[in-house]
């Protein structure tokens, strides 16, 4: 697989698809992403807006996210739409003709929640499930690697109460499948194009669907026929009530990853061809996972890795007659590998499309590189964990979607900017397409500060280096490396304003040995790895010179190069001990295992990799714990020898003794790396402040004013670029 996702032509991608009775202009598909914007189940104006910029930036069809056909039955949330009574037909079609207006076509997503009834349980009701006991009824299962207010904010949605599972009667069913005929018929009198019924990630038809949940021996249970009967009626029934112009979609389990005795994917495309039968226009093909292990939710329905669901399409594919979508993690150059093979029809991109909602126009146009990359962080999605409206790391934009364009100003001017990382990039390109002249001063000679680094351990944050400064370049940003921003350099540009974006400072730890040459900083690490001010270097003579051949041969510029080298040599030792356990701690304990380190990671929170969205802590920390690293939080440093650190529980630091403590506990470590003890520095700003003309407003963006990491970076910068 190619590490370039942009690279190629799009041909097959971009070509107009047919399902059922819908002409697409392209085969992009957005899947059902839940926005939480709704207001009691009504479509809000912020909605129609959020929609209506996904169809200007030219996918073929955008799925509505998921939406409640019985609601408040059957619901997550207030903030999801509802498709249960007839008030909700005139915002569905204001939603329909916006995004029609921009040549895009709409389905709805439609759904009854089962056993993850959220509004059920919140209101006092069971849940419904076709059979007792749920496999995986232990919510509490979640609360490893969780941080309390992550469980408070979940736990919110349902007021505290615990869920309450009641079995469907063959009565409930036959209401159940003339909730989504209503639903349908509702969507198609709002102009809307069709509809997607949702039998996928452990909702009610899936868990009819399901032999590992569903153990009932009537009608709907006992066979797979049987299994399959709610499924068959009620695409039946829509079809009956809407007729052949009105698609119909069925999003469909290709695997219970995780759950004994669940879906297979031959189990799916048998299931996927009754749902043919029955009337389905086409099956989008996803996966699902059991939440026990946590980690399990990355597996399905979050994927984690590439085309991580391609097989599972293809099985499906190879059974029916009609389009198949596939999703699950496929960017461009996949997806038109994908298509050309034939493997699917259609290619679902979700989180791609929310942190660029111009990918199919940026293909068309034949400028993939300028597409915003998806950096796999799960920001977005971890907000649906408790009903919050999405947001991006990289687009900032999303969840602020009535938000004004930047808009040309009247009296360009020229920005300044302090700083060559995602912060002073974003506010650079910005400002420029604005029509500022920019000029970006960046000390080392790459662009991209911390996260050009973090490249190492999250490939994924070096394709958003490269868009970023792609991107500034392309607007026009004039861009000077190897420059030391001194108050007296940015005075001398005569800038009309400028903006900082210097980082943040790493403190050392104030304990014994914390100066020893084995003690390397996220910095002094950087620079080993990347060739970075050799002349700062704690190592040896023979990592010196070995890094100065590579500064020279160009090796250490090239990171894709610097990590594939690292797994062969590091100028660290083989047993580590990495100081903090917050999110860069966590990935270099993740990076250092995979190349053969024996890694003990020590943090004094009671909680690991905080600065993580939950789903990619959950699979970070089990991939780094598959890999061996020892996590222990609760644990501080108190002090550091030639081999070992010197660590305490920190419940016990008040039970010293002027003797010493019998708590300490002693690690083995010929290199210490300290992943913590980040504050942001504006004292450069206020240097520059003194420097320039009092009327030159100066402006802070990312760590360099309050740490919030690429996200929190690129949102400031952004807003910053937005006004200056």
């Amino acid at each position: 697989m190619s590490s370039d996702p942009t690279a190629g032509s799009f041909t097959r991608l971009l070509s107009p698809a047919q399902i059922g009775p819908l002409s697409l202009r392209n085969r992009i598909v957005l899947p059902a992403m839940d926005q939480n914007l709704c207001d009691d189940g009504l479509v809000t104006d912020v909605l129609v807006e959020h929609y209506a910029e996904l169809a200007r930036g030219g996918a073929g069809l955008l799925v509505l996210e998921t939406s409640a056909v019985a609601f408040p039955r059957g619901a997550t949330a207030r903030h999801q739409p509802a498709l249960s009574h007839d008030g909700v037909i005139p915002g569905l079609r204001r939603l329909a003709d916006a995004v029609h207006a921009h040549g895009a076509l709409m389905v709805v997503q439609a759904n009854h929640h089962g056993r993850i009834s959220g509004m059920d349980t919140a209101e006092g009701r069971p849940c419904l499930v076709p059979s007792m006991p749920p496999p995986d009824s232990d919510p509490m299962s979640i609360m490893a690697d969780t941080t309390t207010d992550e469980i408070m904010a979940m736990a919110a949605l349902t007021g505290g109460r615990m869920p309450t599972y009641v079995e469907a009667t063959p009565e409930d069913l036959t209401g159940i499948v003339e909730y989504f005929a209503d639903a349908a018929a509702r969507v198609q009198i709002a102009g809307l194009d069709g509809l997607e019924i949702h039998a996928a990630h452990g909702y009610l038809i899936d868990t009819f669907l399901s032999p590992a949940w569903n153990q009932r021996t009537d009608d709907y249970g006992g066979s797979e026929e049987g299994r399959a009967r709610l499924l068959v009626e009620v695409v039946e029934a829509v079809r009956a009530r809407c007729g052949a112009d009105f698609a119909l979609l069925v999003r469909l389990n290709g695997q219970d990853a995780a759950l004994p005795k669940g879906i297979t994917p031959d189990l799916a495309a048998r299931y996927a061809l009754k749902a043919e039968t029955a009337g389905a226009d086409a099956i989008h093909v996803t996966a699902y996972s059991s939440i026990t292990g946590r980690a399990g939710f990355t597996e399905g329905p979050l994927p984690w890795r590439d085309c991580q669901y391609e097989d599972l399409a293809r099985t499906v594919k190879a059974a029916v007659n009609v389009p198949v979508i596939a999703v699950g993690r496929i960017r461009p150059k996949e997806a038109e590998r994908i298509l050309t093979d034939e493997g699917a029809d259609l290619i679902a991109m979700g989180r791609q499309l929310l942190a660029d909602p111009d990918l199919p126009n940026r293909l068309a146009e034949g400028r993939p590189d300028l597409i915003r990359p998806c950096i796999n962080c799960f920001v977005c999605v971890a907000q649906n964990f408790w009903s919050a409206t999405p947001v991006c790391a990289v687009n900032p934009r999303l969840g602020r979607p009535t938000r004004p364009l930047p808009s040309r100003v009247d009296r360009p001017g020229h920005v300044v900017v302090v700083g060559g990382g995602p912060g002073g990039l974003e506010a650079a390109r910005v400002a420029a397409e604005r029509g500022h002249s920019v000029t970006v001063l960046e000390k080392t000679d790459h662009l991209g500060g911390t996260a050009r680094f973090s490249a190492l351990t999250t490939p994924l944050n070096g394709e958003l280096v490269h868009w970023l400064s792609t991107a500034a370049t392309v607007a026009g940003v004039e861009i000077q490396t190897g420059t030391t921003a001194t108050p007296e350099v940015v005075a001398a540009l005569a800038p009309t304003a400028v903006v900082v974006a210097s980082g943040a400072v790493r403190a050392r730890p104030d304990v014994p040995g914390a100066d020893l040459p084995h003690v390397l900083s996220g910095d002094d690490l950087r620079g080993l790895l990347t060739g970075d001010d050799l002349d700062a270097r704690r190592t040896g003579l023979l990592a010196r010179l070995a890094l100065a051949a590579g500064n020279l041969l160009g090796i250490t510029s090239d990171l894709k190069r610097v990590r594939e080298l690292s797994r062969r040599w590091m100028p660290i030792g083989q047993q580590v001990v990495v100081v903090g356990g917050g999110l860069v701690g966590t990935e270099l304990a993740e990076f250092l295992a995979e190349r053969g380190r024996k890694v003990t990671v020590i943090e004094e929170g009671a909680h690991l990799a905080v600065e993580m969205a939950h789903p990619r802590r959950w699979r970070a920390l089990h991939e780094a714990r598959d890999r061996g690293v020892d996590f222990r939080s609760g644990t501080q440093l108190v002090a550091v020898t030639v081999n070992e650190v010197v660590v305490r529980a920190v419940d016990e630091i008040d039970d010293q003794t002027e003797e010493g403590d019998s708590s300490e506990l002693r690690i083995t470590a010929d290199t210490v790396l300290l992943a913590g003890g980040v504050r942001p520095d504006p004292s450069l700003a206020d240097a520059i402040r003194s420097a320039v003309d009092p009327d030159v407003p100066v402006h802070i963006v990312g760590d360099a004013g309050e740490i919030g990491y690429i996200e929190g970076a690129i949102r400031s910068g952004h807003d910053v670029g937005c006004t200056v």
